[in-house]
């Protein structure tokens, strides 16, 4: 006799606020092809939710689509919508999707979009039914057309509505902006209109949200589950709703994600097929304030302030103040490392190459490369207050920068995977010189001062290196 899952626990929001389910690319829309069964196994997930969710947020290519023929296509979104997802009560439970490159590639996909979806017509005259936005109480959703047909297609993005829509919704305490396209490149997978919208629109819509005070920017289209932050704006890419493969197959997982927002931020869960929660993440994430207990690291090789795994939900905070060399040093130059006489450093923070780029660098594995992030250039001759945070809930985009001063934290660049979740804080760390207490990697620069603090959350908090075996 078959027994029933039991239902998994949403969480709720603390206040007056909303609970949703965000997930995208199930490329299904076929009977008894692959991914119909894989899109069925992360809806099972979804079904099980208690409290169910109040919306669904679906960031494009629902189905395989890519087809010349309007027939196959709607015959795909009628499958989708009237078997697929007939489990789901859209008048009590709505579902907001975007366009995407399997669904809204040319004229003909576009308006067949428009036809079976019936999306908010209140876009740009010429995007109705693919453009809109939709107002929930206190809570605003701007959904863009990333490949918009009549900009140029794949990766091309009108911006002028976007930022007149959040003009006109300036008084919604909540912003999210949804579209199929990554602005910044996830799990190193990057190109212009192809991996990423086109160059030439990312700083505009991006510097939109950012005056707009936009919560997150959610998408897909790669193939994996992903989150950065840039200007205090998160970038969420959920794209594990059922596409087989992943990018990369042994770091990925299909996936849907669980959320809360209320006003203490946005709290979330990423289940997968099993119901098992795989990461977690709570934003904005507990950090050290002016009073936090603050702790000057010496100067030279001294014994390290805390030691052993990087915990869940645990933030590492670097305060980092001086002034660089006089004139720009193209070598490495050390102001903080973690290090012991057994392997490379896990961690170095320094300066490296003409443009003297913030670089973080960890030694994840004896005998394999290392992984790299980039965080701004400090020209030379300049003073710098920087604060650098370490929060391994959010994988690779967890390794944080600000200016003194200012409260929007950006994820340093970087073309990895995964975090630095799994790694160990060795016993012995450095200020200003080469990873095992050496000289061989000095800062040029004059008055380098290192502070750490360490803020520590069990609350919302997992990482990898904590999964369930069960649910590998």
């Amino acid at each position: 006799m078959a027994t029933t899952p039991n239902p998994t626990d949403a969480l709720i929001p603390k206040s007056h606020g909303h609970q949703f389910v965000m997930y995208g690319d199930s490329c299904s829309g076929i009977p008894g092809a692959l991914h119909e069964r894989t899109f069925a196994s992360v809806n099972a997930v979804v079904q099980r939710l208690k409290p169910r969710p109040e919306f669904i947020l679906f960031p494009g290519d629902e189905i395989i689509g890519l087809t010349p023929d309007p027939s196959a296509l709607r015959a795909q979104w009628k499958h989708w919508l009237d078997v697929e997802m007939a489990w789901l009560d859209r008048r009590n439970v709505p579902i907001w999707h975007t366009t995407g490159n399997h669904t809204a590639y040319d004229r003909m996909s576009e308006d067949i979009f428009r036809e079976v979806l019936q999306l908010p017509a209140n876009g740009p005259e010429d995007q109705r039914g693919l453009s809109y936005w939709v107002r929930r109480d206190n809570l605003l959703m701007a959904f863009v057309h990333t490949l918009w047909t009549g900009l140029g297609g794949e990766g091309h993005v009108e911006t002028g509505w976007l930022k007149c829509v959040l003009d006109q919704h300036a008084d919604a305490k909540y912003k999210i902006v949804l579209g199929h396209h990554p602005v910044y490149a996830v799990n190193g997978f990057s190109g212009a209109y192809q991996r990423e919208i086109g160059h030439e629109y990312a700083d505009k819509f991006w510097n939109i949200l950012k005056e707009a005070n936009v919560i997150a920017y959610v998408c897909s289209h790669i193939l994996a589950y992903d989150v950065q932050v840039h200007g205090g704006v998160l970038q969420i890419c959920t794209a594990g709703a059922g596409t087989a493969h992943r990018m990369p197959e042994n770091i990925e997982y299909l996936h849907c994600i669980q959320a809360a927002l209320d006003q203490d931020g946005l709290r979330y869960q990423v289940l997968d097929t099993n119901g098992h929660v795989r990461e977690r993440l709570r934003w904005p994430p507990k950090v050290a304030g002016p009073s936090a207990d603050w702790q000057r690291v010496e100067a030279g090789r001294s014994d390290a302030i805390f030691t052993g795994p990087v915990d869940p939900g645990t933030i590492v905070e670097f305060q980092i103040s001086g002034i660089t060399a006089t004139e720009a040093w193209a070598p490495e130059q050390t102001m903080f490392t973690a290090h012991s006489p057994e392997a490379m450093a896990p961690i170095w923070l320094g300066l490296r190459g003409p443009r003297q780029t913030l670089t973080l660098i960890a030694g994840k594995k004896p005998g394999r490369s290392p992984s790299y992030w980039f965080g701004p250039d400090l020209p030379a001759d300049r003073e710098f207050d920087l604060h650098v945070a370490l929060y391994p809930d959010m994988g690779p985009g967890g390794i944080l920068y600000r200016n003194a001063g200012d409260s929007a934290w950006s994820s340093f660049k970087s073309a990895t995977a995964s975090g630095i979740e799994s790694l160990h804080w060795p016993k012995s760390w450095s200020v200003g010189q080469g990873q095992h207490g050496s000289n061989d990697r000095p800062f040029k620069g004059f008055q380098l001062l290192v502070k750490a603090s360490r803020e520590i959350s069990q609350e919302y908090s997992l990482s990898r290196c904590d999964l369930d075996p069960r649910s590998l």
